[in-house]
C-alpha cells in the first residue's frame, strides 16, 4: 500500500492548524476560520472474492476482505461577519485523502444578501441540490454509504456550478421554515476531466426545513428537479417504447449535436421523533426520471461517445426508505435502509438476456437491504457495524441467472475533529 499519500495528507493537516493558529491570532472577531476532519478506517468481508459493488468499490479478483480507508478528509472554512454582525461572505475548502490519492472534493464561495436577509449566491465546486440523502454528509450519516441509485445518479455528489439559494434567516420570518435552491452546473460531475459540452444542468430543490409539529415531532419535506443532458455527439441513439421489450437504434445522421435526456424528479420526507432514549426517525425518498448513458453503464457519462458508440435513453426508478432508533440513550443507534434501484423499468427480468434486445447487466434492478449499529464512543468516535444483503433480478443474461454473492459486512471506525 502507497502510505505517500495519506503521509503527505497528515503534514497538510498539522500545517493547516498551524496556519489557522497563526491567523486566528491576527484577524478580528468578525472573521472565523474553522479547520475541522475526519477519517474512516474500516474492515469488510464479502460474501465472495471480487465482489462489485458500491460499498467502497470494488473487491480485487482474489480478495474477499480488506482493510481500507473509505475517506480521510480536512476541510478548511472562512466566514466573515460584517459589522451588523451579519454573514458577509464565506469560503470552503474541502480535501480528501486516502491509499488511493488525494484529491480535491469542495472550493465554493458564498456570499450573503443582508438588506433583507433572504438570499446567498453559491459558485465553485459543491454537493448538487438534489435529494436528502446526496446532500447529507458522509461524516453525518447513519449508514456507511449512499444508496446505490444515488452513487449512480450523482456520482461524488458534487459538479462545478453556480446557485441562488431562498433562505429567510430572521428568526422571526414567515417563510423561515422554506429552503430554496436553484442552479447550473456542468452536468459531468467530477468524475470527468473537463465540462465536454455545452448543455448545463438545471438542478432546484424546494424544502421544508424541520418543523416543528409538535414539542417532540419534527417533520420535513422537499422536492427536487433536474434537467439535464448530454452532447449526441454518436448517431447511434437506443431507446425503447413501452410497448417493445427490447432498444431499438435510430441511427439517423441528424441526431448528432443533438442533446439527449437526462432529467430527475425527486420526492423526500423526515420524521423525527424524540423519546427517553434519545430519538425515533423515519425517512424516505423516490427518485425516477430519464437517464441516457451507454450499453453497460447507467452512471453518468465522463466522458462523451464515440462515433461508433450507441448512447442508450432509460426509464428509472428508485428508492431508498430508513428506520433509526437510539437504544437505551442518544450514545447508541440501531439503523434499518430498504433501497432498490431499477435503471430500467420498461422491461422486466425475464427480458434481460433475450436474443437481439440489446439489454445487459445495466437493465438490472438491484434490492438491499441493510442494517446495523452506530456506538458513539465520545464527541470525537464513532464505531459502526453493518450488513448490507443484496439481490439482484434472476435474468436470461449469463452470469444473471441466479442471485449473485455480493453481500458485504463492514466494520468502521471515524474520528473526527
Amino acid at each position: 500500500m502507497n502510505i505517500r499519500p495519506l503521509l503527505l495528507l497528515v503534514l497538510i493537516l498539522f500545517s493547516s492548524i498551524a496556519y489557522a493558529q497563526f491567523l486566528t491570532d491576527r484577524i478580528d472577531t468578525t472573521n472565523h476560520l474553522t479547520i475541522s476532519g475526519y477519517f474512516q478506517p474500516q474492515y469488510q468481508v464479502a460474501s465472495k472474492e471480487g465482489v462489485k459493488n458500491y460499498s467502497g468499490g470494488d473487491f480485487s479478483p482474489s480478495s474477499n476482505n480488506r482493510f481500507m480507508f473509505r475517506r480521510s478528509r480536512l476541510k478548511v472554512e472562512y466566514l466573515n461577519i460584517n459589522d451588523d454582525q451579519k454573514p458577509s461572505s464565506q469560503f470552503v475548502f474541502q480535501l480528501d485523502g486516502t491509499e488511493r490519492g488525494i484529491s480535491i472534493r469542495d472550493v465554493w464561495g458564498r456570499f450573503f444578501e443582508n438588506k433583507y436577509e433572504l438570499f446567498s449566491f453559491t459558485a465553485g465546486m459543491f454537493a448538487r441540490p438534489f435529494s436528502y440523502e446526496v446532500n447529507l454528509s458522509s461524516s453525518e450519516r447513519e449508514t456507511p454509504e449512499r444508496g446505490r441509485m444515488s452513487q449512480i445518479l450523482m456520482k461524488t455528489e458534487r459538479d462545478i456550478g453556480a446557485m441562488v439559494s431562498f433562505e429567510p434567516r430572521k428568526k422571526d420570518h414567515p417563510l423561515r421554515y422554506l429552503k430554496i435552491d436553484a442552479g447550473l452546473f456542468n452536468g459531468s460531475g467530477l468524475t470527468a476531466p473537463a465540462d465536454y459540452d455545452s448543455h448545463k444542468d438545471f438542478i432546484s430543490r424546494i424544502g421544508l426545513k424541520p418543523y416543528p409539529l409538535s414539542k417532540k415531532i419534527k417533520f420535513s419535506i422537499a422536492a427536487s428537479y433536474l434537467n439535464g443532458g448530454i452532447l449526441q455527439s454518436t448517431r447511434y441513439i437506443y431507446s425503447l417504447k413501452e410497448e417493445q421489450k427490447f432498444f431499438r437504434v435510430d441511427s439517423s445522421q441528424t441526431n448528432l449535436g443533438k442533446i439527449a435526456p437526462r432529467k430527475y424528479y425527486g420526492i423526500d420526507a423526515q420524521l423525527k421523533i424524540k423519546n427517553k432514549a434519545g430519538f425515533t426517525e423515519l425517512r424516505g425518498e423516490i427518485i425516477t426520471g430519464k437517464q441516457t448513458a451507454f450499453a453497460n453503464t447507467t452512471e453518468t457519462p465522463a466522458v462523451l461517445a464515440l462515433p461508433s458508440e450507441g448512447l442508450y435513453i432509460r426509464k428509472f426508478n428508485g428508492a431508498y426508505f430508513y428506520f433509526l432508533q437510539n437504544i437505551f440513550n442518544d450514545k447508541n443507534q440501531i439503523v434499518i435502509k430498504y433501497d432498490w434501484y431499477d435503471p430500467n423499468q420498461s422491461v422486466s427480468a425475464k427480458d434481460i438476456g433475450k436474443t437481439g434486445s440489446n439489454l445487459t447487466a445495466a437493465d438490472i434492478r438491484y434490492s438491499t437491504l441493510g442494517f446495523g449499529f452506530n456506538h458513539k464512543v465520545n464527541a470525537h468516535a464513532k464505531i459502526t457495524f453493518w450488513y448490507d444483503r443484496i439481490w439482484n433480478e434472476k435474468t436470461n443474461l449469463p452470469g444473471y441467472t441466479t442471485d449473485i454473492a455480493d453481500n458485504i459486512f463492514t466494520c468502521r471506525l471515524q474520528f473526527m475533529f
